[in-house]
Formats: structure tokens, C-alpha cells, sequence
């Protein structure tokens, strides 16, 4: 990098991570002034709050909020530049519009990856850590799926179990049946089902009755102990609110893939969440793309002017971004184009500006 690009892209990064600094201390403050009652309330230790709660939460809020300050620090360094006649002496003394944008693709492709990084594999395991410190001493993440509970976990193989407690991983009333062309073929009955700890899909069924059919005949086995392995894990059994904060890209893959062999419902949360942990990373390169040629133009108004514009532009992003992902999750849009459209929009958007910016 010449000079001039490693100014800018120092601009850029210290700007960038100055600000969302900034922010995460404000939002941990307004955090522990909502949460220190519970805290308190089930004797919390500090440590713990300090390290397994907000400093886990500091990549979580990096990435949330990436592409929002990507944009708000390019359109402030580089109005700031335009308003002192920097970016025209620039562009003066020969140096292309295009070669003056490399400095930002490189920053926005670093804060692009970090992104990528963070969304995919960093965060889901600081996750693991900050929703056990949540469950423990907050807001109970898991939830009963209640009585009388349906799987199905193969083509043409239902579970059902009366009650499940999950502190115990045990299941009461247990009936697991395999049908063929719509012919009950197998089915075994139990009073009890235990969950095998170690491994996922192993459980243990205690008095249990099979019930063979082949055709006319009938054969009935009846035991006291019985291990096998069922294509069901406890997750299915009950609820864990947002659980695929806690996966990473290649875990929520095949999640998914479980999911839709199973017939699962809710399985479109989590290919949006998937989408979008690719599709937020390419916001940041758009909206860099925007902010410098929104904000590489000296305008009457100044950085105000281009402040104003720039966050509207990115909130109006997030607001594209919220309503195709409501639509995706609870109508038929494609949860791939939903996560997309928004990008999709403001890369238009940002080609116009790029056209328009003075060269």
C-alpha cells in the first residue's frame, strides 16, 4: 500500500473500532443496569458476569452491529476528508476515483472476513458459554414441550412419549412404530427411556413389548432392558429457545438437513440464520461502497449533511433486512432470497453513487 492507503485505511479501521467501542460500553452499561436485579436476585458471582456473560458478548456485539458502524465510519472520515479538500487533491494530482476506493475494499474486505469468522464459528462458541451463564442465573432458555409428544425421525418411523423430563433425560410412555405404504410393520412399547449422556443417539428402554407384523402373522417379544440407537436426540424432545446461536455453519448445515428429513417444523428460522451469517458480511462491502461515494463529495451541510444520510440509508437497510426475514420465516419467500434482497437493493444503490461520485 502507497502512503495515502495506508492513511485511509488506518482512518478506517481506528474509526471503526473507536466508535463500536464505544457502543459496547454503553450497551453493557444499559445491560447491567436492566440485569443487575437478577443478578442479584440469584446470587450471580461477579466473576462469572464479568467474563462468561459481557466479555463473551463483546464478539456478539461487534457482529451485530459491524455493517451499521462500517457505514457510519466511512461516511465520517471521508466527509471529514472532503470537507478539508482532501479527497480532491486526491483525485488532482492523478489518482483515479477507482484506485482511491482500494484503500476501503481493503478494509471492508478484512472487517468482511472478521465478520464471517465471528458470525460462524467464534460466536456460537462464546454462545455456548454466555447462554449457560443466561440459563443459570436469568431466564430458563429450555422449555417443556408439554404432554403426549410426536417425532418423527425417519421416513415412515414415529416416536411418541407421554412426558419427558429433561433435567433426568428421561422419557415416560415411550412407542416407537415404522409403518410401510401406510402399514404398521413395527412397533415397540416401553414404560421408560433414558438417554444415553455420552452418546447422542443411543438410549436405554426399560419393560419394553415389540410387536412384530409380517402379513397375517403377529410376533410379541417382551424385555426388561434394551439399548439401541434411535435417530432422535433430546433436543427433540423439547424446546431451547434460538438454539442455533449456539452452532456453528457447518453444525446449523446439518441441522437443517435433520431437521427436513424429520418433517420438523420451524426449519426456516434456521436456514435465514444461515443465510444471513453470509449475506451480513457482504453488507459491510456494500456499504462501504455506498459511504465513500455518498461521502466523498464536499455538499453544503458538511459531515452533518452526509451523517444524516448515511444513517438513514443504513437504518432503511436494516429495516429491508427485518421485514424479507419476517416474510421469509413466516410466509414463502425463500429464506436464500430474503437474506439476499437487502443486499441485492443497496448494491443497485451503490453502483448508481458510484456512477454519480465526482471523479
Amino acid at each position: 500500500m502507497k502512503i495515502i492507503d495506508r492513511y485511509i485505511f488506518k482512518k478506517f479501521i481506528g474509526t471503526f473500532f473507536f466508535a463500536i467501542s464505544l457502543l459496547i460500553v454503553i450497551v453493557i452499561i444499559f445491560d447491567l443496569s436492566e440485569n443487575i436485579d437478577s443478578f442479584l436476585k440469584h446470587d450471580a458471582p461477579w466473576q462469572r458476569v464479568l467474563v462468561d456473560y459481557y466479555i463473551t458478548s463483546i464478539p456478539y456485539y461487534i457482529n451485530l452491529f459491524i455493517y451499521l458502524f462500517t457505514f457510519i465510519a466511512v461516511v465520517f472520515f471521508t466527509s471529514k476528508m472532503a470537507s478539508r479538500s482532501e479527497v480532491v487533491a486526491i483525485l488532482s494530482s492523478g489518482i483515479s476515483f477507482w484506485r482511491f476506493l482500494y484503500p476501503y475494499m481493503l478494509a471492508a474486505v478484512f472487517l468482511a472476513v472478521m465478520s464471517l469468522y465471528f458470525g460462524n464459528f467464534l460466536i456460537p462458541r462464546t454462545n455456548e458459554i454466555r447462554r449457560a451463564f443466561k440459563d443459570e442465573y436469568m431466564e430458563k432458555l429450555t422449555h417443556s414441550n408439554g404432554r403426549n409428544i410426536h417425532v418423527q425421525i425417519a421416513k415412515n418411523e414415529y416416536v411418541y412419549i407421554e412426558t419427558y423430563n429433561i433435567r433426568k433425560d428421561v422419557g415416560y410412555k415411550f412407542s416407537w412404530e415404522k409403518y410401510d405404504d401406510n402399514e404398521l410393520k413395527f412397533k415397540i412399547m416401553a414404560d421408560i427411556i433414558y438417554h444415553d449422556s455420552v452418546v447422542p443417539n443411543k438410549w436405554r428402554i426399560d419393560n419394553y413389548t415389540k410387536r412384530y407384523i409380517q402379513g397375517d402373522q403377529e410376533y410379541i417379544v417382551h424385555g426388561r432392558n434394551l439399548d439401541t440407537v434411535l435417530n432422535l436426540t433430546p433436543n427433540d424432545l423439547y424446546s431451547m429457545k434460538e438454539d442455533f446461536e449456539e452452532m456453528n455453519y457447518f453444525e446449523l448445515r446439518d441441522h437443517i438437513a435433520n431437521m427436513k428429513a424429520k418433517g420438523s417444523q420451524g426449519v426456516k428460522a434456521y436456514e435465514v440464520e444461515m443465510q444471513q451469517r453470509m449475506a451480513s458480511p457482504a453488507a459491510v462491502i456494500i456499504l462501504t461502497l455506498i459511504g465513500a461515494a455518498l461521502s466523498s463529495r464536499k455538499i453544503r451541510g458538511g459531515m452533518g449533511m452526509h451523517l444524516g444520510i448515511g444513517i438513514a440509508i443504513a437504518f432503511s437497510y436494516i429495516l429491508f433486512m427485518q421485514i424479507s426475514k419476517s416474510f421469509a420465516i413466516s410466509g414463502n419467500l425463500s429464506p436464500a432470497l430474503a437474506s439476499w434482497i437487502p443486499n441485492l437493493i443497496f448494491c443497485a444503490v451503490g453502483v448508481y453513487l458510484l456512477i454519480k461520485a465526482p471523479k
